[in-house]
């Protein structure tokens, strides 16, 4: 499963990310996952929360931004109704070659960072 190596490298952009912040922890970790990164989602979700079990970051959340691939024909437009994971070469309506675009995304869109100052705080105010 190589979902696991991802989550691991997720993990390590985002420990990068907030390193200059001093201590704390990551609460949420927000992907963009496209299409065609070769990514299950579900399983990303469950290499994550594996690699984060026992560690600073133990539930924090990891959110998938799906993004979609689209397939377009040059004479007859957007190809709607694609089922999940399937991919056309030549147009059904006209035979025309088909264009994929978009859905090779696989990027960290942003890092929620709780400082220790902070976590402190809130248990404090809650005793």
């Amino acid at each position: 499963m190589h979902e696991m190596g991802v989550a691991a490298e997720v993990r390590r952009i985002a420990r990068a990310s907030v390193a200059n912040r001093g201590s704390g922890r990551i609460t949420c970790v927000r992907l963009a996952v496209g299409d065609l990164a070769a990514i299950e989602p579900e399983l990303l979700k469950y290499a994550w929360e594996a690699l984060v079990q026992g560690t600073s970051e133990e539930g924090a959340a990891l959110e998938i931004d799906w993004r979609p691939a689209k397939q377009t024909c040059r004479v007859c437009g957007d190809l709607p109704g694609r089922a999940p994971g399937t991919w056309l070469r030549l147009c059904p309506k006209c035979g025309g070659i088909l264009r994929v675009t978009g859905g090779d995304d696989l990027d960290v869109l942003s890092v929620v960072f709780e400082e220790d100052d902070a976590v402190q705080g809130a248990e404090g105010g809650a005793r």
